[in-house]
């Protein structure tokens, strides 16, 4: 299957770069392959996971370098997805995910979609005062990453934004919350730890910042990333709640970049994926694709002096040694 183009729509860059990087994922194209077909015209022309799979056949049948994705952007349309408009990658990348698991109609096929992307957490808040604890376990798909720290320091390295993430955070003064056992407001220690990551861990970079003025800037500085990330290596015992076997499987490698160019509100989107047939980077402009080189990939870790230049919003991981 060669790396075939998604014509642009119009503003769909951002809906291009991230159907190339389900599309191009093996393991998720295995899911599709396996949904029901909708039986009326009219529910299929409004069923997001059959018509992802029509635009892959589309893709795969290999005649054309680019295809448009009309039928699929007039199918979102009728879910409230707006067309013609600038998109948040991360914000469409959820609206995406809980269309396709919402009409994926076989429970084993949302099982294994959840499998694929889905992150599972522990939120702690433990009152300094006393014992009381509380605890809750939730799941994301993506982890927001910051960019600054709580003084707004630079974070140097991707490594250390996921760090940060999973650092322990005071609750005092008015962040303070009402302890039940000492019937007052007193500090707590709000954290959370990892409990299972999935086979595809997404990490949403957050660049764009939202000042109290309403404004809203793009931190544009270098924010590097590796190919490889051992996850056992960057968080600490305290960060985790999982057993070495879990553990195990957190070795990831990179498959894919959505990178965003531009400003907040006059942007452009394009995807960098790791081929897996061919073990080589591609770059989808929508389309327009190429090979391209690590090196290349490299180009999107951001840079200080230029606002309008490339930088990464939306990194894709997989798992080297899944179980």
């Amino acid at each position: 299957a060669a790396a075939v183009g998604l014509y642009n729509l119009g503003q769909s860059c951002c809906l291009n770069s991230l159907l190339q990087v389900f599309l191009m994922n093996i393991r998720f194209t295995r899911i599709l392959r396996r949904i029901t077909v909708p039986l009326s015209p009219a529910q299929r022309r409004s069923n997001v996971p059959y018509q992802m799979l029509l635009l892959l056949e589309e893709m795969q049948c290999g005649k054309c370098k680019a295809v448009g994705p009309t039928e699929l952007a007039r199918c979102l349309a009728e879910h409230r997805v707006k067309l013609f408009v600038q998109h948040d990658a991360a914000q469409l990348f959820l609206t995406l995910w809980n269309l396709l698991k919402k009409q994926m109609k076989k429970p084993e096929l949302v099982e294994e979609l959840n499998d694929l992307y889905t992150i599972c957490i522990q939120e702690h808040l433990a009152c300094q005062k006393c014992s009381l604890e509380i605890k809750s376990n939730s799941t994301m798909l993506t982890l927001p990453l910051p960019m600054l720290d709580a003084n707004s320091y630079r974070l140097k390295t991707l490594e250390d934004s996921l760090r940060y993430f999973f650092n322990p955070e005071e609750l005092t003064g008015q962040n303070m919350c009402f302890c039940q056992q000492c019937g007052r407001k007193t500090a707590f220690l709000q954290s959370t730890k990892l409990v299972h990551l999935p086979q595809i861990l997404t990490l949403h970079l957050k660049r764009f910042y939202f000042e109290r003025s309403s404004c809203t800037y793009k931190l544009s500085h270098s924010l590097p990333f590796p190919q490889e990330l051992d996850l056992r290596k960057v968080l600490t015992e305290d960060q985790c709640l999982a057993d070495d076997r879990e553990k195990a499987t957190w070795q990831y490698q990179l498959f894919a970049v959505v990178a965003h160019s531009g400003s907040t509100s006059f942007g452009h989107y394009c995807a960098y994926v790791w081929s897996l047939t061919e073990c080589k980077w591609y770059c989808f402009n929508d389309s327009e694709v190429c090979q391209v080189s690590w090196d290349d990939v490299k180009c999107t870790y951001g840079h200080s002096g230029s606002y309008w230049r490339e930088t990464a919003y939306l990194l894709f991981y997989m798992k080297k040694h899944p179980q």
